[in-house]
C-alpha cells in the first residue's frame, strides 16, 4: 500500500496501532507521520518507532491518505477546526475515540468526507488487536480495503453497522483492562499459595491466552470449554462454584453497562 499515513495524537493508542504496524512492515516507517503537543512524546515516538513527527498538525493533515484522529472525544471538535482546510480532498478520516459518530465527523468538517468510525484496543502493539470498524457512504469499496489491511497488520477487524459501535468498548476496546485486573489477581493468588510474582504473572497470562485461543480456534462454547475443565467433585468446579456465589459474571456485566453507558453520553454530547 502506497498511501501516507497520519496520526494526530501520539497517546498509548496510537502507539500501539503504529508498533501493530511496523512490526507487520518496518518498511512502512516513511509512510508514518504523526503530530503530539508534547515534545517529549515526540521524541519518544520518534526514537521508538523511526518515523516523521512534528507539532504541526495540519501539516499532518496536508500528507496523510489515511489520517487517524487518535485524540480524546472532547478535543475532536478543536483539533477538526484547525485541520478541516488542510485535510486532501480524497483523504480518509479516521476516529479511534469512543463516542464520536460518523455524523459528528461530517458535521464538523463541514464538507463531504471520507469517514471511519473505529475502536481498536491496545493489544494492538503485539499485534492482536480487535477492532471495529465502520465506513460513511463515501468511503469506496477499495479505499475500506485498504483501512481494513491498516487495521489487519496489527490484529483481527470486524465490519459492523454504525447503530452498533457504541457496544464495542465494552466489550473488546476497554476489555484487555478487566483482562489484566483478572490476571493481577490470578498472580495474587499465586502468591499468597507460595509462588514469586514473576511466576505468577507468567501461568496466569499464559493461561489466559491459552483459554482465548481455544474459544477462537475449537469452534466450542465457551460454557462447553469451561465443563470441560469442571471434573466432578474437583478443585475446579469449587472454584467456578465460589465465582458464581460472588457475582463474578454480574461484576462483569454491571462493568460493560457503564462502560457502554458512558459511550452512549458522549456521543449524545457530540451529536
Amino acid at each position: 500500500m502506497k498511501r501516507k499515513i497520519g496520526f494526530i495524537g501520539c497517546g498509548k493508542m496510537a502507539q500501539a496501532m503504529i508498533g501493530g504496524i511496523l512490526q507487520s512492515n518496518s518498511d512502512l516507517s516513511k509512510q508514518i507521520v504523526a503530530s503530539a503537543r508534547s515534545q517529549e512524546t515526540l521524541d519518544l515516538v520518534a526514537s521508538k518507532f523511526q518515523i516523521q513527527v512534528t507539532t504541526n498538525n495540519m501539516l499532518v493533515a496536508e500528507q496523510a491518505d489515511i489520517l487517524f484522529l487518535a485524540i480524546k472525544p472532547n478535543l475532536h471538535a478543536q483539533i477538526i477546526e484547525e485541520i478541516k482546510h488542510s485535510i486532501k480532498t480524497d483523504s480518509i478520516i479516521i476516529t479511534v475515540a469512543a463516542g464520536i459518530s460518523l455524523q459528528f465527523l461530517e458535521d464538523s468538517f463541514n464538507q463531504p468526507i471520507k469517514a471511519i468510525r473505529s475502536m481498536p484496543n491496545t493489544p494492538s502493539l503485539v499485534g492482536e488487536g480487535m477492532s471495529a470498524i465502520c465506513a460513511n457512504e463515501y468511503v469506496t469499496m477499495e479505499e475500506a480495503e485498504d483501512v481494513i489491511r491498516v487495521f489487519s497488520s496489527f490484529g483481527k477487524v470486524e465490519q459492523i453497522e454504525e447503530k452498533l459501535m457504541n457496544a464495542i468498548p465494552a466489550i473488546s476496546g476497554s476489555s484487555p483492562a478487566y483482562v489484566y485486573m483478572f490476571i493481577e489477581a490470578l498472580a495474587d493468588g499465586g502468591v499468597k499459595n507460595g509462588l514469586t510474582r514473576e511466576q505468577s504473572y507468567h501461568l496466569a497470562a499464559q493461561a489466559v491466552l491459552g483459554a482465548a485461543k481455544m474459544v477462537l480456534e475449537s469452534g466450542k462454547h465457551p460454557g462447553e470449554l469451561k465443563d470441560e475443565v469442571c471434573t466432578p467433585g474437583g478443585a475446579t468446579i469449587e472454584a467456578v462454584a465460589k465465582l458464581e456465589k460472588t457475582g463474578f459474571r454480574a461484576a462483569v456485566l454491571a462493568a460493560m453497562e457503564s462502560c457502554t453507558e458512558k459511550t452512549n453520553f458522549l456521543t449524545k454530547t457530540k451529536d
